[in-house]
């Protein structure tokens, strides 16, 4: 599909060009925040990638969910994600990571995307179920960097060392702030996916879907206990981290996993 690859190959440059625009500014000691070009390249990016998967459907005739399609839009909401809250302070240096993710996933899916139809057969529930989960996994990503962030500021204050990366990062409060307010928002939205899923889905725990409702639910869970604990015990740092990351990989195995082995490995 020409019009694919032309659309993702445009979109990958602008993510490139932004992310190489934020780098720039770092490197001669500026900060990231108030680039405005860097982020106005960015936001052509997430229009592009947007205009290929809406391209993608209408010529497959539904929305395309294969492995590669669904991480090419999980990292679609990661950018328009970081483009939306860039007004927040320092919070552009965040493109330096997502934007060359969105370009590689964007040309991954392009270059590797399946002939024949898209989704179909599924009906729109069970399609908002997939975007609902999908959504979550893009904000549950942003956490994760949020939390590997706060990681890094809280072992450098240790050291009293605060150098590298660690300068281009916002304050820790702010960091802490925007971890749980992302975690809140990937919760709320992994418990949308999961109650279409019980509602809808006419055997959630069948045979080829129970390892992904299995990893899902567990994932939930920690989700859940880590944002109790934070609110009750006042949980953050390290192990705000790690519940976040464990929570992401579980969420990961559950949905990309399970497509992984179900297309690729079993070829259906």
């Amino acid at each position: 599909m020409p019009t694919v690859l032309i659309l993702a190959a445009f979109a990958a440059l602008a993510y490139a060009l932004a992310a190489f625009g934020l780098v720039r500014r770092l490197q001669v000691g500026g900060s990231a925040h108030g680039a405005l070009w860097p982020l106005l390249l960015a936001g052509n990016g997430v229009l592009l990638q947007l205009g290929l998967h809406a391209w993608a459907g209408h010529v497959k005739g539904a929305p395309d969910l294969h492995f590669f399609a669904a991480l090419s839009l999980v990292s679609l909401g990661m950018a328009a994600l970081t483009v939306a809250a860039a007004k927040l302070e320092r919070l552009e240096a965040l493109g330096v990571v997502v934007f060359p993710v969105a370009a590689v996933c964007v040309l991954t899916y392009a270059l590797g995307a399946q002939p024949g139809s898209g989704s179909n057969d599924l009906p729109w529930p069970i399609l908002m179920h997939a975007w609902l989960a999908l959504l979550a996994y893009a904000a549950l990503a942003l956490a994760a960097l949020f939390a590997a962030g706060l990681w890094l500021q809280e072992r450098a204050l240790r050291q009293r060392r605060i150098t590298g990366i660690v300068r281009i990062l916002p304050p820790l409060t702010q960091s802490e702030s925007l971890l749980f307010r992302t975690l809140v928002a990937a919760f709320a939205l992994l418990t949308l996916a999961l109650a279409m899923g019980l509602v809808f889905v006419e055997n959630l725990f069948a045979q080829h879907l129970m390892h992904k409702t299995v990893l899902s639910l567990l994932s939930w869970t920690l989700l859940a206990t880590l944002l109790f604990g934070h609110w009750r015990w006042g949980w953050r740092g390290a192990k705000a981290a790690r519940w976040t990351l464990a929570a992401m990989l579980l969420l990961g195995l559950a949905f990309f996993g399970s497509r992984f082995v179900y297309e690729f490995l079993l070829a259906r």
